[in-house]
């Protein structure tokens, strides 16, 4: 029986005046740089942007602290997430590394799963 991946949910807040940009520059990620994420052992990896900036991230990993230190050790990520984080407001670090997650406390699936395994 395999074990559930690690669902990541993160939040971000885009400079107001670059969201355009911002979306755009995501709209063609550089292939290296997807690449890297896959190596690293994200999956399923969305952004949310709404209209004032607030940007929510959801991906999921087999192991959260090994993705993390997989992209921050890759040369392909740096030049990347340093032209990134120009467009964030207050972030004390590359985007990635220093993002703050969400708790998450509730899952559709999860629950379904408990009830099957209770009968």
């Amino acid at each position: 029986m395999s074990s559930s991946p690690t669902r990541v949910c993160f939040h971000l807040q885009v400079k107001p005046h670059r969201l355009a940009e911002y979306a755009e520059r995501h709209a063609a990620v550089w292939p290296d740089m997807l690449l890297a994420i896959e190596a690293a052992g994200r999956r399923n990896y969305s952004l949310f942007l709404r209209e004032d900036g607030l940007l929510i991230g959801y991906y999921e990993t087999d192991d959260d602290a090994a993705a993390q230190a997989a992209l921050e050790a890759d040369l392909r990520t740096a030049a990347w997430e340093a032209q990134m984080s120009e467009f964030f407001v207050t972030l004390g670090g590359r985007p990635d590394q220093s993002a703050p997650r969400l708790a998450e406390v509730f899952n559709l699936e999860d629950q379904l799963t408990a009830i099957v395994a209770a009968d």
